[in-house]
């Protein structure tokens, strides 16, 4: 709907660029119609820019007149909608990177202390007795081994936890709603889907994950967990559902 609109938008715009070029133009607003063509023609040429800015014109008009003529077209009818599609897919997707590189700096600037505090939370806590670290920096303890098959990126799984800040804070926990919870492990954050790969149905590990295997710099806005949060699970794995 939105291209839709943007091409009748267009289309306006180049019977206004037509009228230009024949010298055709009105220097008062003599009726209510007059002022309502005026108030339109500003409006396109206002959306146009903000679409469009580097629209060139000339070979707008030539593209428009050639496929009123069925001549002289310098693209085949088939490729149009492709072109445009693709030209308004990247124009959104660098809109959306330039927005969240901007929301990153911001957070950066904010919660650079809680993403210190951290580091350090998780520096001083891999040399405790019991705590292994993988390659990508997840750290965990094994409270109980168990004796089950492990689960893959693809399984389903339940499990009971008890998730925390570094500085103990309870931000969720099935355990204290005293019922199990299912999620494709695949489907959750980095530090999770690691971590359950590496226990067996019937253990009980406690994981310490880096903010950049957690919600990094955009966490559920609202909630308890801030930007660059490291977090602490208990994580009971009863079964792989499928």
């Amino acid at each position: 709907m939105k291209l839709i609109k943007f091409l009748a938008v267009v289309f306006l715009t180049t019977i206004v660029s037509s009228c230009n070029s024949q010298g055709v133009t009105k220097k008062s607003l003599d009726t209510e119609i007059d002022s309502l063509s005026y108030a339109i023609g500003m409006d396109v040429a206002r959306n146009v820019q903000t679409n469009v800015s580097e629209l060139d014109t000339d070979l707008f008009i030539q593209g428009f007149r050639n496929t009123l003529d069925s001549t002289n077209l310098l693209i085949e009818k088939e490729k149009v909608q492709e072109i445009l599609s693709t030209y308004f897919r990247k124009k959104q997707e660098a809109e959306r990177a330039k927005r969240q590189a901007e929301d990153l700096a911001k957070a950066e600037e904010q919660f650079n202390d809680n993403k210190v505090a951290g580091e350090k939370f998780l520096e001083e806590n891999k040399t405790k007795a019991g705590v292994k670290t993988t390659a990508s920096g997840l750290q965990y303890i094994v409270e109980k081994e168990g004796t089950g098959e492990k689960p893959t990126a693809a399984s389903r799984v339940k499990v009971h936890y008890h998730g925390t800040l570094i500085d103990g804070t309870v931000f969720d926990s099935s355990v204290d709603r005293g019922e199990p919870t299912q999620f494709g492990v695949g489907q959750v954050i980095k530090g999770w889907t690691e971590g359950l790969q590496l226990m067996p149905v019937g253990s009980k590990y406690k994981f310490f994950i880096p903010q950049d295997l957690a919600y990094g710099a955009f966490p559920r806005p609202g909630g308890a967990i801030k930007p660059f949060s490291a977090l602490v699970f208990e994580v009971e794995l009863l079964e792989i559902v499928k």
